[in-house]
């Protein structure tokens, strides 16, 4: 990797910086630590004076953002020692300083979350096996410093950059907040655990963590050139210099077993290259043609840098969700349905275009609407619809099997409406689209309110989930396999037969049907992932958010 890679991994853990208000909610209660069990003396020698504590918080002032957590975590645990007892440091202090260290490997680099003070002073304990000498000033020294670190390493790692810092990357799921006083006291008391078990973190911040080390090492031992090649694609059977390239690039990625350094294009070369191309987002069909190439080609770096991109948002997420939701991430296309936390099944989705882009929220899902009526929106509106009924309202009506209502209700008769009078911004009726074949929103959609106007449907336009890179809509979700996504969220109420639901989409009159439980729908944004097979999975910033992110994280 090159100095100047190194350098912006090292400012991205710098500006990651969750600001402590984030926990200024209702906060857990702690018991005072247990001291019954010591002697008086070992209470003395193992409790911190407060006078300390003070003076440490007015000498580090970089510690001033936590200065009222650290202490109000001592003044719980009546200044009783967190770190340290009378044999040395703690288990958890050994688990806690390996986190710090490891980070590195990781590519979460930054020289402010293990101190050269702090890890002179914990080297020393560490190799020493002489225990706790009374007076020793080093004690409540380092002490003091873990406890910090622990607030400056949980809000920079855990918590991610603060949401005034991040208002203008269009995310607007709620951040998660961390009872960063509690977590403390909870970790600290548990033993024969490592740190890693209890992170307050989404389990793919943890997965996408593993990842990074495996791509640190394919940076550090393969220094290769681009792939070249004149011909258009290759398949199972070919023979070629190319082919060898591949191999060896694929064998270091994982997806080739073996050492296989021939140039012929084997079964198990055509399984890799399938299983490469599902997971870089690319059409699967067995050939090393220039899709392939391309990914294969980005720099590892580039792919690390990505990684981190999205811990990044990872950080900002809650915790995974034990109940049933739906997730749609937008560069996957894809839609996923989650029963009790677990994956249960998942369709391809259309989002919106480049331009009209599906917004990054969370809602609770609420009716579910068979033979929709489809609403035209204002932007619709103004740019293709009014545009049409100025040149002739009946006929263009009649195609679209439209119509239009008044403040009422009412259908409105065209004849009596003078169109050019308007903009789509001053047009006072609703030009609506009736239910049937026909109907942008297909046959069923699915409601959870919100202020974008977002929503799932069905569609018409069946053809577009053969795509494989589907943003084609105006921001609403098209969902490929909408009778199924009907009949799981009404699972629980046998009178729901296939039948019915199928009677309905087919009604041609439109229904209204309240979701008995509502059910989270997270809109999220990932171009770095593992699926539930534990591949790696890239995909493209569709959106330009990657961009926009990175900019803030690693600077022009």
């Amino acid at each position: 990797m090159t100095i100047r890679f190194y350098a912006s991994l090292v400012l991205l853990s710098l500006i990651i910086f969750a600001a402590c208000q984030q926990q200024n909610g209702t906060r857990k209660k702690t018991k005072t630590r247990d001291t019954t069990h010591y002697t008086r003396q070992d209470y003395i020698d193992q409790t911190i004076d407060s006078n300390y504590v003070n003076q440490f918080l007015t000498a580090n002032t970089s510690y001033d953002a936590y200065d009222e957590y650290i202490r109000n975590f001592y003044r719980k645990r009546d200044f009783h020692y967190a770190w340290i007892d009378k044999n040395g440091l703690t288990e958890q202090a050994g688990n806690f300083i390996n986190m710090m260290k490891n980070d590195a490997a990781y590519g979460i680099k930054d020289s402010s979350l293990m101190t050269p003070d702090l890890q002179q002073l914990t080297d020393t304990m560490l190799v020493s096996d002489s225990g706790l000498k009374p007076g020793d000033t080093a004690i409540p020294r380092i002490e003091m410093m873990l406890t910090a670190q622990f607030f400056a390493y949980g809000n920079k790692v855990w918590g991610g950059l603060t949401a005034d810092s991040t208002k203008d990357l269009e995310w607007f799921i709620p951040r998660k907040k961390i009872d960063m006083e509690s977590l403390l006291d909870s970790m600290v008391a548990k033993k024969n655990n490592a740190f890693e078990d209890d992170e307050p973190v989404n389990s793919q911040y943890i997965l996408l963590r593993q990842q990074l080390k495996k791509l640190a090492k394919i940076a550090t031992g393969n220094k290769w050139d681009s792939i070249r090649t004149s011909a258009k694609s290759f398949k199972k059977g070919d023979s070629a210099a190319v082919i060898a390239q591949v191999k060896y690039r694929l064998e270091a990625f994982g997806d080739l077993p073996g050492t296989d350094s021939s140039q012929r294009f084997t079964a198990a070369l055509d399984t890799a290259v399938r299983g490469f191309q599902d997971r870089m987002g690319i059409k699967v069909d067995g050939l090393i043609n220039k899709n392939v190439l391309d990914a294969l080609n980005v720099p590892v770096e580039e792919r690390i840098r990505k990684i981190l991109l999205n811990m990044e948002r990872l950080r900002w997420v809650p915790i995974e969700p034990t109940t049933d939701y739906i997730l749609v991430n937008i560069p996957q296309f894809k839609m996923h349905a989650y029963e009790k936390g677990k994956l249960a099944w998942s369709a391809n989705v259309v989002v919106g275009k480049p331009g009209a882009n599906t917004v990054i929220f969370t809602k609770e899902l609420r009716y579910i609407v068979f033979s929709p009526y489809w609403n035209v929106p204002p932007g619709i509106l103004s740019k293709e619809v009014l545009p049409g009924l100025k040149r002739g309202a009946g006929s263009y009506l009649a195609r679209q099997n439209m119509e239009i209502v008044g403040a009422s209700g009412k259908v409105v008769a065209p004849g009596s409406i003078n169109f050019s009078k308007y903009s789509g911004g001053n047009f006072p009726y609703v030009v609506r689209q009736k239910p049937g074949g026909k109907n942008s929103l297909g046959k069923v959609k699915f409601l959870f309110p919100n202020e974008y106007n977002i929503y799932l449907h069905d569609t018409p336009a069946r053809y577009l989930f053969g795509e494989n890179k589907r943003s084609f809509s105006h921001g609403c979700i098209r969902v490929s396999e909408p009778k199924h996504l009907a009949e799981w969220l009404l699972r629980d109420d046998s009178s729901w037969t296939s039948q019915k639901i199928d009677d309905l989409m087919n009604a041609g009159k439109e229904k209204f049907v309240t979701v008995k439980d509502k059910v989270p729908v997270f809109i999220v944004y990932f171009t770095a992932f593992v699926d539930h097979n534990g591949q790696l999975n890239f995909r493209d910033d569709v959106y330009g958010h990657d961009q926009k992110l990175a900019a803030t994280l690693f600077g022009k």
